[in-house]
């Protein structure tokens, strides 16, 4: 059985990283350090124990911001390679004889959020050696909250830096909204600020800050879904197949929401000629188990047709009203008059970011973002209960 996530934070990784900090610096109280960090370090949960590790920063390090700054730079381990394919190696390690490295960071990035707003270049340089470490898209985003005009022209520098990691961190560091990070409100009500940054990153040598590019204009896509539709229209003529992948992944939640301009953008947009149909293995299922789906389409069109093909649950809430999730499904070319069958299982394990409840849950069938046959099947509670 797999660890806990939590324990990539635990009070091996707090000991470590007091024995580094002192290396670095004679001002770093490390027994003060160890006692606030590891105080019931063990109840907490992952975040709480990342946020623990700041608490004990703040008791430890010297009131002083810029030696503070000082001394964890100069504790922190080498930068993190990459591979032959520009993916970084020993992302999240937790120990390293160099120095600081891996989950720890998540503390120390908070750390400098909370000390270093009064000195925004200091913190903004400490950023910049910690995003190299591990991350700081989670520590930067306090500053863009609130002092973006001092923290943009920075990022529009860094779109330029000679390290993957800090390219990436302009692009995933403002995201509006970035999973388990400070949603950035005024990003969300207008993205023109990380607009320009984006263009300038989307066709970065490395697929590491291209990949945080699709995500980024995937999150401007929730609530602007018409300035990625014309963006993806843009910037697909004469793409490289590499700015191609971006925008594909950058159009993903639009596709399945079947949104017209972005499907049109793909070539998409055309409805389904033919007729399709939806069926399931089984009329009910046990929740932890799964289910699995059968399609399938016949072509009435003279001509080839391309289609994304998703399938929406209706997931059966907790108060017994029902809430869509799209699911990705297939891509295909179907020639004229053809007939293709699918198979695809589907799982009904709960997840941390989806309850599953008893029930009757309907299972649309979308063809290029239209809804075109539908079944449905009951959930049944698990065999523990």
């Amino acid at each position: 059985m797999a660890e806990a996530f939590k324990n990539l934070i635990n009070t091996a990784t707090v000991a470590h990283a007091a024995g580094h900090l002192q290396r670095a610096s004679r001002a770093f109280h490390s027994d003060r350090f160890l006692q606030v960090a590891s105080n019931d370090l063990d109840s907490l949960e992952f975040k709480a124990r990342a946020m623990r590790v700041a608490d004990a920063l703040e008791a430890s390090l010297p009131e002083r911001f810029e030696e503070s700054a000082d001394t964890l730079e100069s504790a922190l381990a080498s930068p993190l390679p990459f591979d032959d394919k520009g993916e970084p190696v020993g992302l999240g390690n937790a120990l390293s004889d160099e120095g600081l490295s891996g989950w720890v960071l998540w503390g120390v990035g908070d750390y400098v959020a909370r000390r270093g707003m009064h000195n925004i270049p200091r913190a903004l340089a400490c950023l910049h050696a910690i995003t190299q470490r591990f991350t700081a898209e989670f520590a930067i985003r306090p500053f863009v909250d609130r002092h973006p005009a001092a923290v943009f022209p920075v990022l529009a520098q860094w779109v330029g830096d000679p390290s993957s990691h800090v390219r990436r961190l302009v692009s995933e560091g403002s995201r509006p909204r970035l999973p388990w990070g400070l949603r950035l409100q005024q990003l969300v009500a207008d993205p023109s600020p990380t607009l320009p940054l984006l263009l300038a990153l989307q066709d970065d040598p490395s697929a590491y800050v291209r990949r945080s590019v699709a995500n980024h204009l995937n999150d401007v896509a929730k609530d602007h879904p018409e300035r990625v539709a014309l963006w993806v229209q843009t910037h697909l003529s004469s793409a490289s197949p590499e700015r191609k992948a971006l925008l594909r992944h950058a159009s993903r939640s639009l596709i399945k929401q079947g949104h017209e301009p972005t499907l049109h953008a793909w070539g998409l947009g055309q409805p389904f000629e033919g007729m399709a149909s939806l069926s399931l293995n089984t009329p009910a299922a046990i929740m932890g188990d799964g289910i699995t789906l059968h399609a399938e389409l016949q072509s009435a069109s003279d001509q080839p047709q391309a289609l994304v093909i998703d399938y929406v649950v209706h997931h059966v809430r907790a108060n017994g009203s029902t809430s869509p999730k799209v699911f990705k499904g297939w891509k295909l070319t179907l020639k004229p008059h053809a007939q293709t069958t699918l198979n695809k299982r589907h799982s009904l394990r709960p997840v941390s970011t989806r309850q599953l409840y008893k029930g009757h849950h309907r299972i649309e069938l979308q063809v290029n973002g239209k809804p075109l046959a539908e079944t449905g099947f009951e959930l049944l509670p698990s065999r523990a209960h």
